[in-house]
């Protein structure tokens, strides 16, 4: 009964948050660019590609669509609407009659003034793809599962509820990522093992590797000479009248928010692990244990580095390319200020990973073996022997 009400209070506590995390607003919501507008839906009816100018495969002008809003204060009307292409294959967009469209109309006191299609729609789908996801994970998973579910939503909405509107409100990106990433990780790791000494051990060994790698991408990120820009979008940040923003710090604190989810992972998995030796070992050393978490921990970063290697890369593959296809020297690709920028981000992160295993080892080695654990342990031991006997 106690294990029960214990489950179903963190459940309690993750529906809570992530209910105030919703009714959060960011102070952004008014932004002028959509004032007087309505996004909604809008079926293509037909399509007028003779104001668009061809040049191989890019596209330039404006193609005009006329399509029935689904949607808004005008839902059912049929107006024209214009999809303006720039030349980028990157942002550029061209529609076919029958495609579903989102748009953005902008009206006045006598009625529609404008129509620009937006992009296509993709909300209905990106539903589908989620709660398929959802549907599966609890299936498969069951009550971690549904935790598993709690923890991204609640990860999403403190990154926009709360990290992007401090960075954009100037707060200094270093401390206040630290502070989410701290909450963050508390969060997602109380949410697996509950109200624990487990979670105190894995919190721990995953935030002094946060800590170390925050240092070190703030370090060698000077050393580097890397400046903030190297973001995508962070210029367009910047003429969209946010001068102000320090975007080097932003970077440094993307470094180590980007590693914390491998750091959380391979700290449960060393922590999990020295917890099975306590449970069948109850006599067993802090030392031994720290051993048996180590030893966990060397087998698992070997592939953890890899992971973040893969994914910090993954997206660069048509750059990778374009290097190779130019016959461009490997010493020049390695000195390029974005490829440097990755290189930073993967090795820093890797950094961050590999003190981890130690530090989980430690902590959940000293933490795990503790007297007042081992006898909640033995406490178990004995209520299940005590069952099995009465069965």
């Amino acid at each position: 009964m106690k294990d029960r009400l214990k489950k179903h209070s963190v459940s309690i506590i993750a529906v809570l948050l992530i209910v105030i995390l919703i009714a959060l607003p960011t102070g952004y919501e008014d932004a002028l660019i959509y004032q007087g507008t309505d996004k909604v839906k809008a079926k293509v009816i037909s399509t007028d590609e003779s104001a668009v100018r061809s040049s191989g495969l890019i596209q330039s002008g404006e193609q005009y669509c006329q399509v029935e809003l689904l949607g808004g204060k005008f839902k059912g009307e049929t107006t024209r609407a214009v999809n303006m292409l720039s030349g980028s294959l990157e942002s550029d967009k061209i529609f076919e009659a029958g495609d579903i469209a989102h748009v953005v109309v902008s009206y006045g006191d006598g009625g529609i003034t404008s129509v620009t299609m937006n992009d296509h729609y993709r909300l209905d789908k990106e539903m589908i793809l989620a709660g398929m996801f959802v549907l599966f994970l609890i299936l498969f998973a069951g009550g971690t599962g549904l935790r598993s579910v709690y923890s991204f939503v609640i990860t999403v909405l403190a990154i926009w509820k709360i990290l992007v509107p401090a960075y954009l409100g100037g707060i200094n990106p270093i401390w206040c990522g630290i502070l989410i990433t701290a909450f963050l990780t508390l969060l997602i790791i109380f949410l697996v093992y509950g109200f624990d000494m487990k979670t105190i051990s894995a919190c721990s060994g995953a935030l002094l590797g946060v800590l170390v790698t925050c240092i070190l991408g703030c370090v060698f990120t000077d050393a580097f000479k890397i400046h903030g820009a190297v973001m995508s979008y962070s210029e367009s940040l910047l003429y969209a009248g946010y001068q102000n923003l320090n975007l080097t710090q932003i970077f440094m604190s993307g470094i180590f928010i980007g590693a914390s989810g491998a750091m959380m992972d391979l700290s449960v998995d060393i922590t999990s692990a020295v917890n099975e030796v306590v449970h069948k070992k109850p006599d067993i050393g802090w030392k031994e244990a720290m051993r048996s978490g180590m030893n966990v921990g060397r087998a698992a970063m070997g592939t953890m580095t890899t992971t973040l290697l893969l994914a910090y890369s993954g997206g660069y593959i048509a750059l990778l390319m374009t290097f190779m296809a130019q016959g461009t020297p490997i010493e020049n690709i390695l000195n390029y200020k974005y490829v440097s920028a990755e290189i930073l981000d993967t090795i820093v992160g890797s950094f961050g990973l590999v003190t981890v295993a130690p530090f989980t080892a430690l902590t959940s080695g000293l933490l795990l073996t503790g007297k007042k654990y081992k006898a909640s342990v033995m406490k178990e031991k004995d209520a299940g022997s005590g069952d099995t006997g009465r069965g």
